[in-house]
C-alpha cells in the first residue's frame, strides 16, 4: 500500500470521528449551552398578545358553538332490548372447524415401517 493511501485512509477517518463527536455532543446535550446561547430569540410582546388575541376569539367561537348545539336525542331502547339486557352485550365465540390436509408423499408410510420392524 502506498503512503499517498494510508494517508488518505487516515484523514476520512479522522474526518468521520470528528463529525461523529459533534452529532453525539448536539445529541446528548452537551453543546446545548453553546447553541442555547447563540439562539436567544425570544417571542416579542406583541407576538404574544397577537396570539392571545387569536385564541380569546377562537374560545367564545367554540362557546358559541356549544350554546347554539342541538339537544341531544334521548336513548329509547327497543322492547326486546329491553326485556334481555346482558343478552345483548354477551359475545360468544365460536371457533371455526379445523382444516385437515393431506398430502400423500411416495416411498414413504408402510415401507419404511416394514424395514424398522424386520430388523428386530
Amino acid at each position: 500500500m502506498q503512503k499517498i493511501h494510508i494517508l488518505a485512509v487516515a484523514l476520512v477517518l479522522g474526518l468521520a470521528a470528528v463529525v461523529g463527536v459533534v452529532a453525539a455532543t448536539q445529541t446528548t446535550g452537551i453543546g446545548a449551552a453553546r447553541s442555547a446561547a447563540r439562539s436567544t430569540a425570544r417571542p416579542s410582546d406583541h407576538a404574544i398578545a397577537v396570539r392571545s388575541k387569536k385564541l380569546d376569539s377562537v374560545e367564545r367561537a367554540l362557546a358559541r358553538a356549544l350554546k347554539n348545539r342541538p339537544p341531544a336525542l334521548p336513548h329509547t331502547p327497543s322492547a326486546g332490548a329491553a326485556a334481555a339486557p346482558a343478552a345483548a352485550s354477551q359475545v360468544v365465540y365460536r371457533r371455526p372447524a379445523p382444516v385437515i390436509i393431506l398430502k400423500h408423499r411416495a416411498g414413504g408410510g408402510e415401507h419404511e415401517q416394514e424395514s424398522e420392524s424386520s430388523g428386530d
